[in-house]
């Protein structure tokens, strides 16, 4: 097994919902669903104001490019394209559609054939995208013309609380082999390896079990971010990724364990992306879990599924290592939310950010191996070149630099920043 260097081994915070089977929440009395839930362009509404719709019915129609198809969560009246609040703070376009109480429902056709053409072309159908947290469109990724001969699926979840996959790989763990198969079957791929990390024992006996030709299991050691994808290539097959490069350039695809499943529920099911499964956890949720959650759910709704103070100390959507702030609950799922988290003050970092000294703790917890310090440093200065030459391209945004700084610098929001100015400058 290759280990990646680096990395941090934050607490894992996973034992409140890595035993809780995975349940139902309840659909939404009325669903707001974000035209752009994926990497891309935001896909083109196709219905109108006062149209019913069904459970499973197209709402929006991919657009030219890299894009995703949208489909309805519930069964009721379309209200229109309504701009409403997102997790960014900004009101992007959703369409509203508010439920008639039905649940009445839409499936895809059934394919005629299953072969790699068909299998790509009901991907894209069903608007897959990376269910990992990316939302890259699966489609895109899996469409790689034989380049690659091994498929890489992640099962790591190394980010603390996050429990969602874990279920999915002992609940589903059949649907998602035979997903797996299907994305082998599309890419080209002649084998597959899935990761896990060894903190998941029984995923890992129970896959391995049933895996048969063609699949393995990897245990990876649990060290954060062994789910990134480099570090989860490295440590699956050996390969490195060089820098600048895709995965496809190293003979690798990479899917998440909830993608694969949704390619099987796409494929074999004929149901499309419109729901998922997401952890719900943080010591101010009296009633923590992991559930199906329809796409478009305000988070409120969440909040009262699981009893959780909406005035706690800190909510975050995604892991607390690369998840976001939640500053209204006015804001709904999408594709890629894994997890809502509800912190109390133990949870939360209280100290107040210092001046850096020097102690190099983040060069020496980068998995990049990156020199934060130095990067935020370039930012401060607006010397974007300087920040590019200390490798600010190829941050990952794992967090670890932020986790062990003792000065409780922003470093890791330091380093996106600068990313983002030198992509955006063209640098």
């Amino acid at each position: 097994m290759a280990l990646f260097g680096k990395g941090v081994h934050p607490k894992g915070h996973k034992a409140r919902t890595s035993g809780a089977e995975i349940g139902v929440c309840p659909a939404p009395r009325a669903a707001y669903v974000p035209l752009s839930q994926h990497i891309g362009a935001p896909a083109v509404p196709v219905v109108e104001a006062g149209e019913r719709v069904l459970r499973g019915q197209l709402l929006a129609k991919k657009a030219e490019g890299l894009s995703a198809n949208v489909y309805s969560p519930i069964a009721g009246t379309v209200k229109g394209v309504v701009g409403h609040i997102a997790g960014g703070g900004k009101k992007v376009g959703h369409i509203l559609v508010e439920s008639d109480g039905t649940d009445e429902s839409v499936s895809l056709s059934p394919l005629p054939e299953i072969t790699p053409e068909s299998v790509l072309a009901r991907v894209e159908e069903a608007g897959i995208v990376g269910m990992g947290g990316a939302g890259f469109p699966t489609a895109a990724k899996l469409n790689v013309s034989g380049r690659a001969d091994i498929l890489v699926v992640n099962g790591a979840e190394c980010e603390p609380y996050i429990t969602c996959d874990e279920r999915i790989m002992l609940e589903y763990a059949d649907e998602l082999l035979q997903g797996v198969r299907r994305c082998m079957l599309a890419c080209g791929a002649k084998s597959a390896v899935i990761g896990i990390e060894k903190n998941k024992p029984e995923a890992i006996a129970l896959l391995s079990a049933k895996c048969g030709e063609g699949i393995s299991v990897r245990a990876l050691r649990t060290r954060y971010p062994q789910g990134a994808e480099k570090q989860l290539i490295y440590g699956c097959t050996g390969r490195v990724v060089p820098e600048g490069k895709l995965p496809v350039d190293a003979g690798v695809v990479v899917v998440n364990v909830h993608t694969a499943l949704s390619v099987y529920r796409a494929v074999d099911l004929n149901i499309p992306c419109y729901e998922r499964v997401m952890t719900i956890s943080g010591g101010a949720a009296k009633k923590p879990g992991n559930f199906w959650v329809k796409n478009g759910t305000p988070l409120r709704e969440l909040a009262a599924l699981c009893e959780a103070d909406e005035n706690c100390a800190r909510i975050v959507s995604g892991g607390p290592m690369m998840g976001e702030p939640v500053f209204s609950l006015k804001v709904c799922t999408t594709k890629t939310s894994s997890s809502l988290l509800f912190l109390d003050e133990g949870e939360c970092e209280s100290k107040v950010a210092s001046v850096c000294i020097g102690c190099g703790r983040c060069v020496q917890a980068c998995p990049m191996g990156l020199s934060p310090t130095f990067i935020e440093e370039a930012l401060f200065r607006k010397d974007y070149a300087e920040a590019k030459r200390y490798g600010a391209p190829s941050c990952i945004s794992c967090g670890c630099c932020s986790y062990v700084c003792p000065a409780k610098r922003f470093l890791a929001q330091s380093v996106k920043l600068a990313k983002k100015i030198i992509r955006e400058r063209n640098i």
